[in-house]
């Protein structure tokens, strides 16, 4: 465990290192325009966000996680060392704007630019989805009480995370903008390479579980036998489903999913019918049948948990695509305030090191979290975890609502201070107005990440099918990338209907444009994806398993689960959802 949290630590400072200051990096050296910029940094971590998928299929079809992550890594070093390359030579970024002139970055400029970010956005894929499962794998899931170290090992591998990320904020960011980009990119580039070494090293003492095959492949099976058995009738006792223990051992190491009542057009899957499956009967457990005709019940149960998870992973894209704008927007009104920490300071703090009070926020928020929320609240509801990991998220959901508006305010002082001072024409200079009147909504954006972030991982870890564990972190990843297209989306959408003249995202000029309903409208929107997330999350109901219990004695289950062997059904009510 600690070669891989080494190596995600060093991974995490490296991908801050690089991601953090990118605003800066596309404004101030390659002359980008405000929103074509901001629209490069949502668009590389959308992409950022997809490739996670493609990685957890090579990862859960074939390579596991293992090889997955080492190659993962070793791509993302090679975009690093691209990106480090072009901000070292001089022929590939534009020259310095002048007063009178600003040569904005040519398309050869851009198309390297591009192709450092694909493959850093390629490694990420490798990388992403499957760290945290990895490290999660090394914990034996068949031993009783384990559930609980689990839930503390992701509080502990995000504080860690965090401590990375804050590491890369304070120094990575003042080198980028003090010192210069080629050591400010180079250092991200030799962590990225410290990282994969230190994971290599680690290899003899890991646990590394054989891939199950590929999940999609499985489902399709599932799909295709449920259209072929249309016709049929489901049984009337659950006894007489599809099982076989034998077939699904591979996937099923910490429990086969037990039957449930949802989607029961589903059933029929499992279901002996007369369509050329006559041998394989209800109580076959060794004959190998065609599973694009028939499927076991745990099979069937894959499907019916991703189909359950759905609605409560889409909600997850628009609070990421509320928060897109802290890369970009808020670091650009950083820029215009004044960055001093004191009237007699000449220290000025680099605009994209306030994110480090989000993640500071963040980081301390789960340890008090877990050392001092949690028991208090195992003491009210008697769970173990203090509150469901539905309501952990539900919390977050409402703080990020809070943080927009914040946001928003925030911006209308800042705007105000500006037109006192008749600054509104003078994009360049320093607005009379502390770059502390920023730090609320990272603090409140940190606050959300403790209970939202850490809560959707978790959610889709432990509901998700055990051999899908890599898919749903590519899940996770892929809520932020859809978050990040959309936060594209609304902000080319409101640039371009905006008009000209007021325009709410103009080019050049921030003071001149109406920041402040953009983010209101992001408010709006929130408020419309929490109603619909509590409706959900009301409705949803836990994924019932199999589980090992310590004597090793055969234990009669309820609802006419699958047990025995030493396993007892676990199962959830919705009325802990909510």
């Amino acid at each position: 465990m600690p070669f891989i949290l080494g190596n995600e630590m060093c991974d995490k400072f490296a991908g801050a290192g690089f991601q953090a200051n990118m605003i800066t990096y596309l404004t101030k050296v390659l002359n980008l325009p405000m929103v074509k910029a901001s629209n490069t940094l949502t668009n590389f971590a959308g992409t950022s966000g997809f490739t996670p998928i493609l990685g957890a299929l090579v990862a859960d079809s074939f390579a596991g996680r293992y090889w997955t992550i080492i190659v993962g890594s070793i791509i993302y070093e090679l975009g690093m060392i691209s990106i480090t390359l072009s901000a070292l030579l001089p022929s590939l970024r534009p020259p310095p704007c002048s007063p009178s002139h600003c040569q904005e970055a040519s398309s050869r400029q851009l198309w390297i630019l591009y192709a450092a970010l694909i493959l850093t956005s390629l490694g990420t894929g490798g990388i992403r989805p499957c760290v945290v499962t990895f490290a999660a794998d090394q914990l034996d899931m068949t031993k009783s009480g384990v559930a609980s170290r689990r839930w503390n090992f992701f509080n502990w591998y995000f504080f860690s995370m965090g401590v990375a990320t804050v590491t890369a904020l304070t120094t990575v960011v003042y080198i980028q903008d003090n010192v210069g980009w080629g050591w400010g990119l180079g250092i991200p580039t030799a962590a990225m390479a410290v990282s994969v070494v230190a994971f290599v090293l680690g290899s003899p003492l890991y646990r590394k579980l054989k891939p199950g095959g590929s999940p999609f492949v499985r489902l399709a099976q599932v799909v295709v036998a449920a259209w072929r058995k249309r016709t049929a009738v489901a049984p009337a006792e659950h006894g007489e489903l599809y099982r076989n223990k034998e077939l699904d051992a591979d996937i099923s190491l910490n429990g086969r999913l037990l039957h449930t009542d949802q989607f029961r057009a589903a059933i029929i899957v499992a279901t002996d019918g007369h369509d050329g499956e006559s041998l394989i009967t209800a109580t076959s457990t060794t004959t190998k049948p065609n599973l694009w005709r028939i499927a076991t019940v745990h099979r069937v149960e894959e499907l019916k948990s991703i189909l359950r998870m759905l609605p409560i992973w889409a909600a997850g894209i628009l609070h990421f695509a509320a928060s897109s704008h802290l890369q970009s927007f808020v670091i650009l009104q950083a820029f215009s305030m004044n960055r001093h920490l004191s009237s007699t300071s000449t220290f000025q703090i680099p605009p994209a090191s306030l994110s480090v009070v989000g993640v500071i926020t963040t980081t301390s928020g789960l340890v008090l979290y877990d050392r001092l929320l949690v028991p208090l609240l195992r003491r009210v509801t008697g769970n173990p975890t203090g509150i469901t990991c539905l309501q952990r998220m539900g919390v977050g959901f409402l703080i990020n609502i809070v943080a927009t508006a914040v946001s928003a305010l925030v911006e209308v002082r800042r705007k105000e201070a500006a037109a006192r001072h008749g600054l509104l024409d003078a994009p360049e200079a320093v607005i009379p107005i502390s770059v502390f009147w920023l730090v609320p909504q990272y603090v409140l954006h940190g606050v959300a990440d403790v209970f939202m972030t850490v809560g959707h991982v978790e959610f889709l870890y432990d509901q998700c099918p055990e051999s899908m564990r890599s898919t749903a972190a590519a899940l996770s990843s892929l809520t932020g990338s859809f978050g990040s297209y959309i936060g594209t989306g609304m902000v080319s959408l409101v640039h371009e209907y905006t008009g000209k003249e007021g325009n709410w995202l103009p080019d050049r000029n921030l003071n001149r444009g109406k920041l402040d309903c953009y983010y209101w409208l992001v408010t709006v929107v929130q408020v419309v994806n929490f109603v619909y997330y509590a409706v959900v999350a009301w409705f949803y109901v836990y994924k019932p398993v199999e589980e090992m219990v310590d004597d090793g004695n055969d234990v009669e289950g309820d609802g006419g689960g699958d047990v025995g062997g030493g396993r007892v059904h676990r199962s959830y009510s919705n009325n802990d959802t909510v």
